[in-house]
């Protein structure tokens, strides 16, 4: 028996990320241009990591409340009431050490050996990865694609739900396909939920990153405070700290303790340094938020119009995150495309086969960039495309 074999089988069977594997063969390129990653490339704004550097001066860097410091719990709940119209208290509020650790928190939470957890597909990977280290059974249901753009079946969600499905787990705005669910779709899978007695766990963290009228729909603006709904959020996207490693759970007060506690076994909480950043971010960076979407959405326009008119990539146009979710015609296998395009454009973009069922054709490209930067690495993929 080899030393690896006497691991336990979940993480033996954890797999490697698509999207790290592509990038380890293409970073250290000389001009590449990064579009691989789901981050900016803006620095955190100066407003957030100075209230770091001051509570760093002030030698808070102490053992700390492990769900977070009230007034960043505080800050939290004016965030849901400037931006969703919602009052909730400080003590729906757990402060997680990133966006996965709310998900796998979640995930332990709710579901263990053997049960099975519905995710729509195509999806951010580490869902799926996170549950089955778990020993839980992620079950994919995929998103339709048609002329009118990405969809959600319900009912192919009720189909997949077995008396072993724990839970299911929504992403909109999602990464990567930029599908939004309207209203009417978030009613019908809440009241599919209630109907089964399964919980949701609902990651809204592109909610302000919206193409449309404001913000996109939330289970907020239809669940009442019994429902079985864990919100999983980071403060990576909205205001440029994706290596801060910050984010939160809003979940019902009841359940705070059972959280408090699994923080106390993973990571014991949040430097309190770091959330007084968190603390600015939300009272200080709705301008901030504003000015990002902003850029995305000329971002998002200027790609389109430039990959658009090769003729040659497919795609929707996203309602809301930043990534552009496309196929080139011609290209079935988008994993080694990946590695040709890094290698005969310079360009680094993530491979559809890391998102799961229904992504293997695809490519996504993250446009939350400058947009010189686009344009060149726009006109790099045209200049590909041409030769497949």
């Amino acid at each position: 028996m080899t030393l690896i074999q006497t691991l336990r089988a979940e993480a033996r069977a954890a797999p490697e990320s698509g999207i790290v594997a592509v990038v380890k063969h293409g970073r250290l390129r000389d001009g590449l241009i990064p579009l691989w990653a789901g981050e900016g490339d803006l620095p955190t704004p100066a407003f957030i990591s100075d209230a770091a550097a001051r509570g760093l001066a002030a030698g808070e860097t102490f053992y700390t409340w492990q769900k977070g410091i009230p007034e960043l719990r505080q800050a939290l709940a004016r965030y849901y009431d400037r931006h969703f119209g919602k009052s909730f208290g400080e003590e729906e509020f757990i402060v997680t050490a990133s966006g996965m650790h709310a998900i796998q928190l979640a995930i332990d939470a709710v579901a263990g050996s053997g049960d099975e957890v519905i995710y729509l597909s195509p999806a951010w990977p580490n869902f799926a990865a996170a549950a089955g280290v778990a020993g839980a059974v992620p079950v994919a249901v995929t998103l339709d694609q048609s002329g009118n753009g990405w969809s959600c079946d319900v009912d192919k969600i009720a189909a997949a739900i077995t008396p072993r499905t724990k839970a299911l787990f929504v992403n909109t705005p999602s990464n990567p396909t930029g599908w939004t669910a309207d209203r009417e779709t978030l009613q019908a899978i809440l009241d599919l939920a209630r109907e089964r007695g399964i919980w949701i766990i609902a990651d809204e963290i592109y909610a302000l990153f919206h193409y449309g009228h404001g913000r996109a729909p939330s289970f907020l603006d239809i669940a009442t405070a019994e429902d079985r709904i864990l919100f999983v959020n980071s403060f990576s996207k909205n205001w440029a700290m994706t290596g801060w490693r910050v984010g939160w759970i809003k979940t019902h007060p009841a359940l705070q303790q059972v959280f408090e506690n699994l923080i106390q076994y993973s990571t014991s909480g949040v430097a309190q340094f770091m959330q007084r950043g968190a603390v600015a971010a939300l009272d200080e960076g709705d301008t901030f938020i504003v000015e990002q979407v902003e850029r995305a959405h000329a971002a998002r326009d200027l790609v389109c119009g430039i990959l658009g008119e090769t003729g040659k990539a497919r795609f929707t146009v996203p309602q809301g995150a930043f990534y552009l979710f496309f196929t080139v015609d011609g290209i079935t296998d988008s994993r080694t495309a990946a590695f040709d395009i890094v290698d005969q454009a310079n360009v680094g973009l993530a491979p559809g086969t890391a998102f799961g069922p229904g992504g293997e054709a695809f490519l996504r490209l993250c446009f939350h960039r400058r947009l010189d930067q686009l344009e060149e690495a726009a006109h790099r993929l045209a200049k590909w495309m041409k030769t497949v």
